[in-house]
Parts: structure tokens; C-alpha cells; sequence
């Protein structure tokens, strides 16, 4: 049976609970709470004091998403992309970013390796099914070219 949202402790409540599984983003849990029938006024006062006491933070929400999709060999294309469709501002994305201190072209090695055990295309073909998986997962063309020619990204 779910609860009813109707109060502003309830609304709270409900927001601490997403908020204890993992972090999320203010339009994230905006949408989460509307979807169990919070009415808006509520959230936003819920959200606002949640923010205020430090527990509903945006730059902490991006610092976590963008280490655990990095860890599971995502790249930042589709990362930035990911997040912005979660309704963050690109600004924000943009810093989180530069700043996440991410060695992306080595975690683009490290993806390839794990999908390809490191073996450089015999062909063409082979060589599109490379490019087409790592763009895919939000590499940049330049960056999987240059892997893909057995280069060092130093130069």
C-alpha cells in the first residue's frame, strides 16, 4: 500500500527516503514525488528545506552520477547528455565535467580493452564496430580514432 502524501511531513518523508537510497537531482525528485501524488506546493517547501539542511545538493548529485556512469565505461558526451535530460543546467554539467577529475582517455582505454581484450581491428569492418560501440557509450570520434591507430593521446 503507498502512502499518502498529503502533508508536508509525508512529502518530506518520502523525499528523505529517495534521497537515503541515492542522491538525486531537484527536478529527479520533483518528478518522483509527483508520480506518488504529492501535490506541487508541498514538494517545493520539502524540497527547499531539504536543500537548505544540506541533504538535497545538485553538485553532489552530479559529482555521483558522473562517477558511477565513468565507472561502468561511459564517456562524457554521453554523460553530459544523460544529465540533460535530467533537466540539471548545461552550465552546471559543464562544470561538474571539468572538474570531476576523471582521466577519461584512459577510461576510453580501459572500455575498449574490456570489450575488445585490447586487440587493435584487423579491417575496416571490425574497425566501424569499434568506433560505432565507443561513440556509443559517449567517446569522442577523435579520441577513438586515435586509439584505434595504436597512438598515444600525449601528442
Amino acid at each position: 500500500m503507498t502512502a499518502v502524501l498529503d502533508t508536508p511531513t509525508a512529502v518530506r518523508r518520502s523525499a528523505m527516503d529517495l534521497l537515503a537510497r541515492r542522491e538525486h537531482g531537484r527536478v529527479e525528485l520533483t518528478r518522483k514525488l509527483r508520480q506518488r501524488g504529492a501535490p506541487s506546493e508541498l514538494i517545493e517547501a520539502a524540497l527547499d528545506r531539504l536543500a537548505e539542511e544540506g541533504l538535497l545538493c545538485e553538485a553532489r548529485y552530479l559529482e555521483s552520477f558522473i562517477a558511477s556512469r565513468a565507472r561502468s565505461g561511459y564517456g562524457p558526451l554521453r554523460i553530459r547528455e544523460e544529465l540533460a535530460q535530467r533537466g540539471l543546467p548545461r552550465a552546471d554539467i559543464e562544470a561538474a565535467l571539468r572538474d570531476c577529475g576523471l582521466a577519461w582517455r584512459e577510461l576510453l582505454a580501459e572500455t575498449w580493452r574490456r570489450k575488445f581484450a585490447g586487440n587493435l581491428p584487423a579491417d575496416a569492418r571490425e574497425r566501424a564496430k569499434h568506433m560505432r560501440f565507443l561513440a556509443q557509450r559517449g567517446y569522442p570520434n577523435e579520441w577513438v580514432s586515435r586509439l584505434l591507430r595504436g597512438g598515444s593521446f600525449d601528442d
